[in-house]
């Protein structure tokens, strides 16, 4: 049996009579050539989804009729990437790729060596690169997104709220490898991946000292998007395994 079509439907919209509007109505009748009649799947980013029918399409506009739902909880321990500004050009990509790997939060924090400087408002492409991510892969989660002024500074005020943090650094770790038991457990996990330009020792000194405890992914140099990708690849692995 083929995959049903997925579609985002914001939460403030879920109710009836429950409508598409915008990009996601076009996609749905221009795009993917969808008819009445046809069984569909809508989910609202905050683990709610649901199996609908279309019932009328019109110019701008999908009607559908709400057949059954569900909600799916959080992981009970969440990982949070705090990944360093930078010019990234596959900043899409890697949004994506975090929704497919559960990350619950992405945070960009403006470090002293970030080549580019954080907007005031998050883009509109990058919301719309977490719901193509959540479509291809079924979650029905979207990660929280925040953008963190003050530098490092900003990333030591939040510490408290998890029970690990992790600095990926490129430096000396004293063969500090990120381990599996690093990963697994209770607790909400916060993982620091610097901007492409790496992170400053004033940064590093403060953060080693706020006890995010500084480890390696390997000997190579990893590209920002690899590196974010690696860290939240294996927080991913860990929390699969029994």
């Amino acid at each position: 049996m083929a995959a049903l079509h997925s579609f985002y439907l914001a939460p403030e919209a879920w109710s009836l009579p429950f409508r598409l509007g915008g990009s996601e109505a076009r996609h749905l009748s221009r795009v993917l050539r969808v008819k009445p009649g046809a069984t569909v799947r809508l989910f609202d980013g905050y683990g709610r989804e649901g199996m609908f029918v279309v019932d009328v399409i019109s110019k701008n506009t999908v009607n559908l009729t709400l057949r059954n739902e569900r909600i799916t909880s959080r992981p009970p321990a969440r990982s949070t990437l705090a990944a360093g500004f930078s010019k990234a050009l596959r900043r899409g990509w890697f949004m994506e790729k975090a929704v497919e790997l559960e990350a619950s939060a992405l945070w960009f924090w403006q470090g002293e060596r970030s080549q580019a400087e954080l907007p005031e408002l998050e883009k509109n492409s990058w919301r719309s690169s977490l719901i193509a991510g959540a479509k291809q892969c079924g979650n029905a989660w979207l990660p929280e997104l925040a953008m963190l002024r003050g530098g490092a500074s900003a990333l030591v005020a939040r510490r408290s709220s998890f029970e690990r943090a992790f600095l990926f650094y490129e430096g000396d770790t004293e063969d500090r490898l990120l381990r599996q038991e690093d990963l697994t457990g209770a607790g909400d996990i916060l993982l620091v991946v610097g901007p492409e330009g790496g992170f400053s020792p004033q940064e590093f000194s403060l953060l080693k000292g706020a006890d995010f405890i500084p480890v390696s992914l390997g000997k190579r140099v990893l590209r920002w998007e690899t590196a974010a990708i690696l860290t939240l690849g294996l927080a991913w692995w860990a929390r699969q395994r029994p």
